[in-house]
């Protein structure tokens, strides 16, 4: 796949089938917008491309938003490739970006930047100035300036319009089956470890930390989890708990993870945990023993699921 850090296209890229969004999380919805761009693009013998923001627009306006994402930009070209994309086009959305009225934005970078043969939206796509451009304006466009509209509608699951910000939301209420399903493949972070205060050991658990930067954050609590470490494409079982230590007057977030078979530090290692299941909520205990016995108790209930196979 060949990935472009502006819109000056080579001329062999340009007359291509475009689908324009902001793509976060790859979702079953997105992956509907792909498959029906890729047909077109299969049956007229043209190159498939995406056209796509960074960073995210709302990340962008909203400077105080960090944990927000559902996969890094890495994550995100490599799930493009894997759904057949030929070439992505990556727009930067800084402040000048922002202010082009939807109107330019279709005559100065669709028109004459990309001139696609076809452009793919989902329903409720909306771009320029204040968000005022969408699909009826793009609608009014198309034979101006020479390209297909596919309007795709929104993808349901149970009844419900399945977008980044519900998955988002499934993530946050600790509903991880849902948002796994929404994505069509387990969802992870991934991230160094990071040296820690050695509480995990001290009460008889090794742990590896890592603080979650640009992702969603899901709910507080204990999880169980699936970890690749490095390159090994070995998957290993584990337990992983996502809070700031309130039973120890923890400040900061970390995500700790108790990889079972695995006892070498792991230190500046890079590591991929994939979160299969949501065990139980964040709590304060009284005293380390009484947590210690929660731990046991949480270890076990996460052994009884080991068999549950990871969806990449």
């Amino acid at each position: 796949m060949r990935i472009f850090n502006n819109t000056n296209i080579p001329k062999s890229y340009k007359r291509s089938a475009i689908a324009i969004g902001n793509f976060d999380g790859i979702h079953k919805g997105h992956q509907k917008v792909f498959k029906k761009t890729i047909k077109f693009a299969k049956k007229n013998q043209i190159k498939f491309g995406v056209l796509t923001f960074v960073p995210l627009p709302l990340m962008f306006f909203n400077k105080k938003i960090k944990n927000y994402r559902l996969t890094s930009e890495i994550q995100k070209l490599k799930l493009l490739k894997r759904y057949g994309v030929d070439f992505t086009v990556n727009i930067k959305f800084n402040k000048n970006f922002s202010r082009i009225y939807a109107e330019k934005f279709i005559k100065k970078v669709i028109y004459k930047k990309i001139n696609p043969r076809l452009l793919s939206v989902s329903n409720n796509f909306r771009f320029g100035f204040k968000r005022k451009g969408n699909i009826n304006l793009l609608k009014k466009f198309s034979k101006k300036y020479h390209y297909l509209l596919l309007n795709t509608k929104a993808f349901k699951y149970d009844k419900k319009i399945v977008s980044s910000t519900r998955i988002r939301k499934c993530l946050q209420n600790g509903k991880i089956y849902l948002a796994n399903k929404l994505l069509s493949r387990t969802w992870f972070v991934d991230g160094f470890v990071e040296k820690g205060k050695k509480i995990g050991r001290k009460l008889g658990y090794r742990t590896c930390n890592i603080r979650i930067k640009n992702y969603i954050l899901p709910k507080s609590g204990i999880y169980r989890v699936k970890i690749s470490i490095g390159t090994n494409k070995k998957i290993f079982n584990g337990i992983a708990y996502l809070g700031d230590r309130p039973t120890f007057r923890g400040k900061n977030i970390f995500l700790e993870v108790n990889i079972f078979g695995v006892k070498k530090n792991l230190y500046k290692k890079r590591i991929k945990v994939y979160f299969q299941k949501f065990i139980r909520a964040d709590k304060k205990f009284k005293s380390s023993a009484e947590l210690v016995k929660q731990m046991n108790k949480d270890v076990i209930s996460v052994k009884k699921g080991l068999k549950v196979k990871l969806v990449l």
